[in-house]
């Protein structure tokens, strides 16, 4: 028998990611641990009940973690631990944590009317490198399809692509579409179920995705992708099956537009094994121990089948269609104003 999805559990283990997560550790990734717990209680419908603070007051943390009128630097930071005064060299923005950052504003309902968008594309136009893909950070990180995603979320959220050439990103895409199908996280690199999303989604919000890959291009990319099910999904071939997969395969098979033709109730079965019976959450497999990431794609996963406890979301932002639909009323205002 297929075991029922525990909201109130899950809302519980989330409620504890925003409230307790240890002073130090995540702190590279504060901001995006943030992310996963709004995000999640927004699909379980539970954010009023279990958010631990005001909405205002989680809206004014991440306010202060923006970097605005630091030219290369300017974006999200992950967390307050450096600060300008201390280490202004590395004081700046971070990718990932200026699009988990605008999402959860979103989640929030804030109006984004702080957010300081020219600051925000000067600091993305900085991370871009000469073959079209993106740094996290000017300080200097590794430079991969990960980060491609994050800075057409950015510019999708914002309405704004200026920070971004295009042409150049696009580009980098298509080299990084590998021989069997899917896409690697640059080019020559092994087709990844992760990579694939990133590439996929960015295409779609860009509004390109069916006008620069062909039609045999789309059906390999649907063929690896359905091939990746097995109960749930795999990241790779010969690669046991991940609750992260059921929403990163599950996600780009819905943009695809064939997510009907894989098998919803088995990856749903799959999913619901890897919950945690006693604390919430997902593992990565089953019988293992929940944490952050998979807890939250898992639910992500689930949502995307339509699970009938969860809210609906948006695959491509990874937000709920709430949260799309405020963020498209906030772009029919601004274009009204300008």
């Amino acid at each position: 028998m297929t075991p029922r999805l525990m909201k109130e559990k899950h809302s519980r283990y989330f409620h504890m990611i925003l409230q307790l997560m240890p002073l130090e550790c995540p702190d590279a990734m504060r901001m995006t641990f943030g992310y996963f717990g709004l995000s999640a209680l927004d699909l379980l419908g539970t954010l009023d009940d279990y958010l631990p603070v005001k909405k205002e007051e989680a809206i004014d943390w991440i306010y202060r973690l923006q970097v605005t009128g630091a030219g290369p630097r300017s974006g999200f930071s992950s967390s307050p631990m450096i600060s300008k005064e201390i280490s202004p060299e590395y004081h700046c923005g971070h990718l990932a944590m200026s699009y988990t950052g605008l999402a959860s504003l979103l989640i929030l309902g804030d109006d984004l009317l702080k957010v300081d968008k020219e600051s925000m594309m000067e600091g993305m136009r900085a991370c871009q490198n000469p073959d079209g893909s993106f740094m996290a950070t000017v300080a200097g990180s590794e430079s991969d399809m990960r980060f491609v995603y994050c800075a057409s979320c950015v510019s999708a959220i914002l309405d704004d692509w200026s920070g971004m050439n295009k042409a150049l990103t696009i580009d980098y895409i298509l080299k990084s579409l590998s021989y069997d199908g899917a896409f690697g996280q640059g080019p020559g690199l092994e087709a990844h179920g992760g990579s694939t999303f990133c590439a996929v989604a960015s295409l779609y919000l860009m509004n390109e995705l069916h006008n620069v890959l062909s039609e045999k291009q789309l059906e390999n990319l649907k063929r690896w992708c359905l091939m990746r099910q097995d109960r749930g999904f795999q990241g790779r071939p010969g690669k046991p099956q991940d609750s992260c997969y059921s929403f990163w395969i599950g996600a780009t098979l819905q943009l695809l537009g064939v997510d009907k033709l894989s098998d919803s109730q088995d990856n749903r079965a799959f999913v619901l094994d890897t919950q945690n019976t006693l604390v919430g959450g997902f593992g990565k497999y089953t019988n293992e121990r929940p944490d952050p990431l998979h807890a939250y794609l898992g639910l992500c996963s689930l949502s995307l089948i339509k699970e009938p406890a969860l809210q609906e979301m948006h695959a491509a932002l990874n937000i709920s269609k709430k949260a799309y639909t405020h963020m498209q009323t906030l772009h029919e205002i601004w274009k009204y104003c300008k």
